[in-house]
């Protein structure tokens, strides 16, 4: 569950923000992952991997700078969020019971979160790439209210600064403006996108944190 330690009256206290209703236990998780202690996203990786929103590959390592399947961050989504798994049969042609990911993609299917292709398949294992991240990011913001702070601007102004913007496709141009415009998404420059480039798991660590933080959740 997203949980944020506050101060009363000098005590600590745990806050968790939950979607649903449940019975829960507060653990102490401290996780570093040994390969990002010099990477930009070292803080983002080592909190979402203690509140066990995301994993490590093993022995103790994180892969930053590798891909993510859309499985993985659909999982991730779903974790960071606290939204309670359900298993039983998938909406995807390719997502059988028996995958590891299969209650985690009902879930995300369940709260919108998610859409399969054309052919009524996911894709489970193909890498996703950043406008397919930021389509389901801009989703998961409606779950958590984030929009009722946003001004209106159009998506030409919001992404005006990026010269690559018109690489974006259409059916995801929306989602990446609104993502920018929250500070949840950022370009890999001032002035790129990167919209069709796969988005790295480092780049998901800080993703999910920002979007946990500015839904005040965290």
């Amino acid at each position: 569950m997203p949980t944020k330690v506050v101060v009363i009256d000098s005590k600590y206290y745990a806050k968790v923000n939950s979607l649903t209703n449940s019975t829960y236990s507060i653990v102490w998780h401290p996780i570093v992952f040994e390969d990002v202690a010099q990477h930009w996203a070292k803080d983002a990786v080592n909190d979402m991997g203690s509140r066990m929103v995301i994993e490590g590959t093993g022995e103790g390592k994180f892969n930053p700078d590798q891909g993510m399947t859309r499985a993985e961050f659909a999982a991730s989504i779903v974790r960071g969020l606290g939204l309670k798994p359900e298993n039983g049969g998938t909406p995807f042609s390719d997502v059988k019971v028996t995958d590891w990911y299969s209650s985690a993609i009902n879930v995300a299917y369940a709260y919108d979160l998610i859409n399969g292709f054309e052919d009524g398949a996911f894709r489970p294992n193909d890498q996703i790439t950043r406008e397919q991240a930021m389509v389901i990011i801009n989703k998961a913001m409606t779950i958590t209210n984030l929009y009722a702070g946003l001004p209106d601007q159009s998506n030409d102004v919001i992404l005006r600064p990026y010269m690559d913007a018109t690489e974006a496709s259409v059916w995801a141009l929306s989602s990446i403006a609104k993502s920018v415009q929250s500070g949840i998404v950022s370009g890999r420059s001032s002035t790129q996108l990167a919209p069709k480039a796969n988005i790295s798991r480092a780049e998901v660590a800080a993703l999910v944190k920002r979007l946990l933080q500015k839904s005040e959740l965290i």
